[in-house]
């Protein structure tokens, strides 16, 4: 088991256009697949894939249109669902629309791959699914009750793909990503994930907020990680699929140590300050990797250090871009 040879196979990419899907659309053309992205940009950005322009096939749609999926998923082997609607702060100010894109859009994905015969479809879960439930680390299998609409979205959606296989025997894979980071995630906006946010402070020698007592603790994991795991997810035998696994680090860092580590390097002379903590955030999370090391052979490669350090020349970039100094 190990990443398969995908020269020249047709692949689709939803979300492509964004964070963690332009990074795996990189790695995808890397290995020779013949790339198809779906994005309607509403989160994702075009420039994200203005250096490959050339050699994909770009859809611009959205997933909540089933015609729109239909003509995405023809002819393709395998689809990597990256579209959604993420963060919990925007899910609990607007559930509708949050549940509408990720199940909603994600059932429209399946119903289209089903009728495409695709072998396979791999898609972004979260570590949001485990909701209430304390034990850690997070084992598959021990999800509790869920804490918000984008995790409770999230949850559906695996139930969506176990039923497809249970009635069409659809293949998938669901992964669950753990607190992604790395170039190309987007600082702007409020519901901007905790990493790029204390990037963009710290640059401009300002505090970045911490919301709650910062002692909350997060398995960080580097974007080519994930990336990583989506091929092994494409070739892994059939046993290990219909199910779904954490993707981490498997260590979990405090908000407050975070701060700290992208402080130091970008050599800011800020301190972070503290509001209220938000609604529906989980206290600690730390991913048990058993079940993806034995069955996807998927570890962890970039230490947290390290991902900070890659990360820091895009967001010195962008702040340049952007007139900021």
């Amino acid at each position: 088991m190990s990443i398969p040879d995908l020269t020249g196979t047709p692949v689709l990419v939803t979300g492509g256009g964004g964070f963690i899907g332009s990074n795996l659309v990189d790695e995808l053309l890397a290995r020779g697949a013949r790339v198809r992205v779906l994005d309607n940009f509403a989160t994702g950005r075009r420039e994200n894939l203005a250096h490959c322009l050339e050699r994909i096939e770009l859809i611009e749609g959205d997933i909540r249109d089933g015609r729109t999926c239909e003509e995405s998923c023809r002819d393709q082997r395998f689809i990597f669902h990256q579209a959604a609607l993420g963060s919990v702060p925007r899910s609990m100010e607007d559930p509708a629309t949050t549940l509408d894109v990720n199940t909603q859009g994600t059932a429209n994905l399946l119903a289209a791959a089903r009728d495409a015969e695709v072998e396979r479809f791999i898609f972004a879960s979260s570590s949001s699914v485990y909701g209430d439930t304390e034990r850690l680390p997070k084992k598959e299998g021990e999800e509790g009750l869920t804490l918000s609409p984008y995790a409770t979205s999230k949850k559906l959606c695996e139930e969506l793909a176990d039923t497809f296989f249970r009635c069409y025997g659809l293949q998938w894979i669901g992964l669950r990503y753990f607190n992604i980071y790395g170039p190309r995630q987007d600082p702007a906006g409020p519901y901007a994930a905790v990493i790029p946010r204390f990037f963009d402070a710290f640059l401009a020698n300002q505090s970045p907020v911490i919301f709650g007592d910062g002692e909350q603790s997060r398995d960080f994991t580097f974007v080519a990680d994930a990336a990583r795991a989506n091929l092994l997810a494409a070739g892994a035998k059939r046993e290990a699929c219909n199910r779904a696994y954490n993707v981490a680090a498997g260590d979990r860092t405090s908000v407050n140590e975070l701060a700290e580590l992208i402080r130091q390097s970008v050599g800011s002379n800020a301190t972070p300050k503290h509001e209220p903590p938000r609604a529906g955030d989980v206290k600690h999370s730390l991913a048990d990797l058993e079940d993806a090391a034995s069955l996807l052979q998927y570890q962890t490669e970039t230490s947290l250090r390290d991902g900070l350090l890659q990360s820091l020349p895009h967001y010195r970039s962008l702040r340049s871009r952007t007139g900021v100094r």
